[in-house]
């Protein structure tokens, strides 16, 4: 098991909650962790993995931060 933390932006905010920590198994992708927290893949519009913009096959490592942000709207 590896140790990540999800930051959630915006309308990806469950319950209010703007982080968690969260213990995955190694060889997680991010969409399999996405699946895992009830995130469809359509609703994130930019995923970042430590900072950097990331595919959702990419494999997460013990330490990882995943930050996860909706499309923005507005007029």
């Amino acid at each position: 098991m590896i140790k990540i933390e999800v930051r959630y932006f915006a309308t990806l905010r469950i319950d209010g909650k703007k982080k968690e920590t969260l213990e995955v198994q190694e060889d997680t992708s991010v969409k399999t962790l996405l699946d895992q927290i009830g995130v469809s893949l359509e609703d994130v519009a930019i995923l970042l993995v430590n900072g950097i913009r990331t595919p959702p096959e990419n494999k997460l490592k013990d330490g990882d931060t995943v930050s996860l942000f909706p499309p923005v709207g507005g007029g």
